[in-house]
């Protein structure tokens, strides 16, 4: 579910990103494992304030989340879950579905926003769906946003990440995230 952003949940927004936060239409989802939680994925309008339509609705935010994210994709790991989804057609429907959810989500965050429709990113969700795996960040926070059982490459990246032994840095759950938000700098303190 998507809840508004708070003004403190943009300023640790910012922080993670590195930058002011565009387009935010709320929090997707949150590492804590409850409400309190930092957010780790943001849900985008699809077109931002400068008029640039932008695809990628469940956005991931989280620097532990995009950390871990990257180093499974720096690994190789992405040519298992593209054999994954190569080999067997339950898994590719699941994600064809996937990808029609997310469009749908979208186009209906978007005419709540009062943007309507954006055509020229129509037919487009994110992360290779529904026919590649190209972008393990996007999957990730769409397996967050609209929990298991949705995205079967989102939740297969999540698997991964959490089967990485304890003592791997690259380890992360949502309900262990280690990163914080250091309010008296305004920026991440690990």
């Amino acid at each position: 579910m998507i809840t508004p952003a708070s003004p403190q949940d943009l300023r640790i927004i910012a922080a993670q990103l590195g930058r002011v936060p565009r387009g935010v239409i709320g929090v997707a989802a949150r590492c804590g494992g409850d409400a309190a939680g930092h957010p780790a994925v943001i849900a985008s309008a699809p077109r931002l304030p400068g008029g640039e339509p932008f695809p990628t609705f469940y956005y991931l935010t989280c620097p532990a989340a995009v950390a871990a994210a990257s180093h499974l994709e720096a690994n190789g790991v992405m040519r298992e879950a593209e054999a994954l989804l190569a080999a067997n057609p339950q898994i590719a429907a699941a994600y064809t579905r996937a990808h029609e959810l997310y469009i749908r989500q979208r186009t209906q965050a978007g005419e709540a926003a009062g943007i309507g429709e954006v055509a020229e990113i129509a037919g487009v969700s994110a992360g290779g769906m529904p026919n590649r795996v190209k972008c393990f960040h996007a999957l990730l926070g769409h397996s967050l946003a609209a929990g298991r059982g949705v995205n079967p490459i989102g939740d297969w990246v999540l698997d991964r990440l959490e089967q990485l032994p304890a003592s791997n840095p690259h380890r992360w759950t949502p309900t262990t995230c280690a990163w914080k938000f250091d309010e008296t700098v305004g920026e991440e303190n690990r």
